[in-house]
């Protein structure tokens, strides 16, 4: 049987017909035309995930982010079929990850579970790294923890009252401890400052964990982090959690009052968490993501989760999502400016 000849017709490309004529012709043409145009169109994006997705986190396993992760990523793993593999890159403030994942091919098969770092670090970072709103498109919100303000156990410090008390006889006398330099509790306790007017020394370490130990110590007295690094010192009696940076009581420290409990209303800062992806990702992919993000966020096994590591899940829509990370930035921006705060 002879070849089958096909010309373009016209000015458009993708016009193709069979020089003689035949059925068998039309039919190959109407194929090659499917095959070209259907990966435009989105339709090839039906089946995904067709291999296992990459969630990346900017941090070291074990921490509330690579828990929230690898939570997430085991519900989306049960109900698309595909493992969701958690790959930890910490470094440079989350930076070597989120350029990772920018750099990556924008099919849906690489997500970020982004924090807060993403919005501030666009204004902490001169030149900024990346524009997280250029570059990467926001799947879904997952849900937030809140910061907490703690104190070391024998601290002379009862409660935010004490505290404000102590700060304003002596101002910049009293230190406290954070994970570094532009990170979320660093940021919310200078935030916290010039609400309250106070002046605190801040001392910033290279983690949660070794300023949790500093403060246990004694070498520290306070320390601002996320509820689930806290909890379990908080548990033994070391440390005493002077307040929750939250709306309302955590779940783990429902004793615990929150700021505007202490005298400050409207005072929140929490640390959020949601999925993101490279920019160019197929909008049918992130609209299917967004639509089983939002199935795992109701079932119990993810709420429990959640609840354990001292937070909450925020069901909402991509739009909510790229609002708080625009809103964040400008507030980030704002306060980086003002008290001169520079990375580790």
């Amino acid at each position: 049987m002879p070849a089958q000849k096909f010309e373009a017709m016209g000015d458009n490309p993708m016009t193709v017909w069979n020089t003689e004529g035949t059925r068998r012709g039309v039919v190959q043409a109407a194929a090659l035309c499917a095959a070209l145009l259907l990966p435009n169109w989105g339709f090839a994006q039906a089946a995904y995930p067709t291999k296992p997705v990459k969630v990346v986190v900017g941090y070291a396993a074990g921490g509330a982010v690579d828990a929230v992760a690898r939570t997430i990523g085991q519900a989306l793993s049960a109900s698309l079929g595909q493992p969701f593999i958690v790959e930890n890159k910490p470094g440079a403030g989350t930076n070597i990850a989120v350029k990772s994942v920018i750099a990556a091919e924008a099919d849906g098969h690489t997500l970020l579970m982004a924090a807060n770092a993403l919005a501030a670090n666009m204004a902490l970072y001169q030149p900024a790294p990346f524009d997280a709103e250029r570059d990467l498109v926001p799947v879904s919100l997952v849900g937030r923890v809140p910061v907490v303000l703690a104190a070391n156990a024998q601290a002379p410090y009862a409660n935010v009252a004490a505290l404000l008390r102590a700060a304003k006889d002596k101002p910049g006398s009293i230190s406290f401890a954070s994970p570094g330099n532009g990170s979320t509790p660093h940021m919310a306790l200078e935030l916290f400052e010039r609400t309250a007017g106070i002046q605190l020394q801040h001392v910033p370490y290279r983690g949660g964990s070794p300023a949790i130990t500093d403060v246990i110590g004694g070498q520290v007295p306070l320390i601002a982090v996320n509820a689930l690094e806290v909890q379990p010192h908080v548990k033994s009696g070391k440390l005493r959690v002077l307040a929750v940076l939250s709306p309302n009581r955590s779940a783990i420290f429902p004793d615990a009052p929150t700021m505007a409990e202490s005298g400050f209303p409207g005072f929140e800062a929490s640390v959020w968490y949601g999925l993101v992806a490279p920019a160019a990702t197929p909008k049918a992919v992130v609209t299917k993501l967004h639509a089983e993000v939002q199935k795992a966020l109701q079932t119990k096994e993810v709420r429990e989760r959640m609840t354990q590591v001292g937070g909450e899940v925020i069901p909402g829509s991509s739009e909510m999502f790229a609002a708080l990370i625009k809103a964040e930035r400008q507030r980030y921006e704002k306060l980086v400016r003002e008290a001169n705060i520079q990375p580790d």
